[in-house]
């Protein structure tokens, strides 16, 4: 219970400032603007969101990318739903987090990814994960799937995986994340993003094609995050 609570009260963490976006062609009803003063603040460090000159580069190729994106059938129009979830996501992005991380903070086997060896959650490695979650959340809705996100990406499965868990915040956790989480974790991200994308007036269809890109993102994400622990030359 004390580990829970400890959780849940770092739900609140994170700021507001704006994100614009580039408005969709063929909508039918473009969700309105939000006020500036709900806008999550998308941390822009250890590269987030933008080019890190110290992140490797994806090992993952263009050719190999492509075809990734045609075994999930991801399309042109799937990014276009995804960028038009964006506005509707941003100003909830605190709320999706809560939600998210009371999921964590509920299961303790998830909480001890975060946690040292005596059993001890640790606030700040969490705090700065959430960060990076609400920022992952824009990343993903603004679709801007270039080298740079590539790049990105096999950052995020090593710093899942003992060959770069917790080397970005210097935290005292578990070394490892199991492969088996980070599949597993694929349906409540997805399953309970919905109720979000139900905001603004969007219709049940709008909101129908913005989680069916969701789904495919997100298992998109989570494949090329998995390259880390796999074999060479079995990915």
């Amino acid at each position: 219970m004390l580990r829970q609570n400890l959780a849940v009260s770092l739900l609140a963490a994170g700021t507001a400032a704006a994100c614009a976006t580039t408005p969709i062609s063929n909508v039918s009803s473009e969700p309105p603007r939000v006020g500036e003063e709900h806008r999550f603040e998308k941390p822009r460090y250890a590269g987030v969101g933008t080019p890190h000159p110290k992140l490797a580069a994806s090992p993952v190729t263009d050719r190999e990318f492509a075809e990734l994106k045609a075994s999930l059938l991801f399309s042109e129009e799937d990014e276009k739903w995804l960028r038009h979830s964006h506005d509707i996501l941003e100003p909830q992005v605190e709320e999706i987090l809560d939600v998210w991380y009371g999921f964590v903070g509920s299961q303790p086997h998830l909480l001890r990814y975060f946690s040292n060896e005596a059993g001890e959650p640790q606030s700040e490695y969490l705090a700065a994960v959430r960060r990076r979650f609400g920022a992952w959340i824009l990343d993903t809705a603004e679709a801007r799937f270039d080298r740079d996100w590539l790049d990105y990406q096999h950052e995020v499965g090593r710093r899942h995986h003992r060959t770069g868990k917790n080397q970005t915040d210097a935290a005292d956790a578990a070394a490892h994340i199991h492969f088996r989480h980070l599949v597993g974790l694929t349906f409540p991200i997805v399953h309970t993003l919905k109720p979000f994308l139900s905001h603004q007036d969007a219709s049940p269809e709008q909101v129908e094609r913005m989680h069916e890109a969701w789904r495919k993102a997100v298992l998109m994400q989570v494949v090329l995050w998995s390259h880390p622990y796999v074999k060479e030359g079995d990915f």
